[in-house]
């Protein structure tokens, strides 16, 4: 099964964060708050504005990109974990670091 996201929504897929602090100490997951960074999994074609005109997001598949604590909506895909929100939820995408995938569970 594909999904493939409608009008100006993207799917996020979470990056792992850091298992152990600056200083050595291992944190546990129960601890742990969401990672607030992703990498884009697919992207809808865009929105149409007043005059009918597609707007292309901003955003494509593989960018690693912000998003707010509580944005999104998280669903299950093929035993995957993903977020899907609109592109206006993202903060901001970071270019030229590579992302770290979260591992399955």
């Amino acid at each position: 099964m594909h999904f493939r996201p409608l009008h100006d929504r993207v799917v996020v897929r979470r990056i792992e964060a850091e298992a152990i602090s600056s200083g050595g100490i291992i944190i546990p997951d129960t601890v742990q708050d969401k990672p607030q960074q992703g990498e884009v999994v697919a992207a809808g074609p865009g929105l149409a504005d007043e005059k009918g005109v597609l707007r292309a997001l901003d955003v494509k598949p593989g960018d690693r990109v912000l998003f707010g604590k509580w944005s999104g909506t998280e669903v299950k895909v093929e035993g995957e974990d993903l977020l899907i929100m609109k592109e206006s939820d993202l903060l901001g995408v970071l270019d030229g670091a590579p992302a770290v995938l979260r591992k399955a569970a």
